[in-house]
């Protein structure tokens, strides 16, 4: 079966994978979780798994991935409205 490339439609899409935390989570417990996070992504095990998986790591804390949530929700939004399954609100 012809990838989307092939068939001439310039397109990519990337499935990235977030770590969440309900509303009103302790400031000490998602501090906690940040830090974990953050050394787990940077251990060597785990980024030789990431690469020979063919995986990319990038490690976004709260802000850097708050603007690529909304960036990409936007971006998501735009092609549903293009194809015609949702209206502009």
């Amino acid at each position: 079966m012809p990838t989307l490339k092939e068939l001439g439609y310039d397109v990519e899409y990337y499935i990235w994978t977030g770590l969440f935390a309900p509303r009103g989570i302790p400031a000490g417990v998602l501090q906690t979780l940040r830090d974990v996070t953050r050394r787990a992504v940077q251990d060597d095990e785990f980024k030789a798994a990431m690469e020979k998986a063919k995986t990319p790591i990038a490690y976004q804390d709260t802000d850097e991935f708050r603007a690529f949530w909304e960036a990409d929700a936007k971006r998501i939004a735009s092609v549903i409205q293009f194809i015609g399954k949702t209206e502009a609100k």
